[in-house]
């Protein structure tokens, strides 16, 4: 196996912290869009139930973030080394990361509203769009010619992941285009998405 070696390189540990942190605060940030209508008075429970949108778009993008840090973790598992390219191909994966609080809120007022839910939903698609483009640059770079990576995976798995990985922009692209005519079949297909991710999208053991 290859490794990187001299004063380019550097260890990965504060890149893993730094983006752990960018994660735990988006991850925090998106209850804060969560918020009672002004003088609910007698109308509590009603005023509770009908904010149905914010809890799920909150909760499917609490998992979409949480996922995204998973495999997040998984790679740098893999990765042993960083440089310049790799760190801003990081920093952009977390820059968008940190915005998804923001298309988040937009869409569960939308779909509260009844009007603009097509738009909304496909603004919160296209960020997952962009966000799986930069989380697969970031694994392509580091995994191309094994240039990052240990010996704790193979060529043949590192490419495996890059195709596995590589599924995700595409699906997020899928649910973007069904937003533009149902959010809420949108936000169903995340789930679908959650869910494969879950149970495929984890590293193969040897």
């Amino acid at each position: 196996m290859s490794d990187v070696s001299g004063d380019t390189a550097m260890r990965t540990g504060r890149v893993e912290a730094f983006s752990d942190g960018v994660f735990a605060i988006a991850i925090t940030l998106l209850i804060l869009e969560i918020r009672l209508p002004e003088k609910p008075g007698h109308h509590l429970w009603e005023a509770l139930v009908g904010l149905w949108p914010s809890y799920l778009a909150y909760a499917v993008t609490f998992m979409l973030i949480g996922m995204v840090w998973m495999n997040h973790h998984r790679m740098f598992h893999h990765i042993r080394r960083a440089d310049g390219m790799l760190l801003a191909l990081n920093l952009l994966l977390l820059m968008d990361v940190a915005f998804l609080p923001f298309p988040t809120h937009v869409l569960a007022e939308a779909i509260t509203e009844g009007e603009g839910s097509g738009a909304a939903a496909v603004f919160y698609g296209v960020i997952l769009v962009i966000g799986g483009i930069f989380f697969n640059g970031l694994w392509w770079y580091a995994s191309a010619g094994h240039r990052h990576l240990g010996d704790s995976i193979t060529p043949a798995e590192a490419r495996a992941l890059r195709i596995r990985w590589g599924m995700g922009p595409v699906l997020y692209l899928v649910a973007t285009i069904v937003g533009a005519v149902s959010a809420i079949a949108s936000l169903c297909l995340y789930v679908f998405l959650l869910i494969f991710y879950f149970f495929d999208m984890r590293p193969r053991t040897r």
